[in-house]
């Protein structure tokens, strides 16, 4: 059974730091491109981040420069770090094996002062 479960959300201010976590099972974790979604209030589930099997990355042209996805294949885990957040980035993140029905749960992220 396919499980991916996210957490590390949580409330920041402006211009603060948040680093989440997606832990995944029952798969070869290694050889999936890994993905970041996020879905804010009103508005469609929207494309953040991707990593590939041997690490190719790419974002979303918005938090280019200050998100960083990485992976750590041993721990089956995916990281999304978060600098710089602007109160647009206010939503439920999501994290999704490419090409596949899998997603978890979500994790909150509420930017604001």
């Amino acid at each position: 059974q396919v499980q991916l479960v996210e957490s590390g959300g949580g409330l920041v201010q402006p211009g603060g730091s948040l680093r989440l976590f997606c832990a995944a099972s029952g798969i070869i974790f290694s050889i999936n491109t890994m993905n970041w979604y996020r879905q804010a209030p009103g508005k469609e589930r929207e494309w953040v981040a991707s990593i590939t099997s041997p690490g190719r990355t790419n974002y979303l042209d918005s938090v280019e420069g200050r998100f960083t996805i990485a992976r750590d294949n041993a721990r089956k885990t995916v990281y999304l770090q978060m600098n710089s957040l602007k109160p647009e980035g206010t939503a439920a993140y999501y994290c999704r094996i490419s090409n596949t029905k899998y997603w978890g749960q979500g994790t909150q992220v509420t930017v604001s002062s």
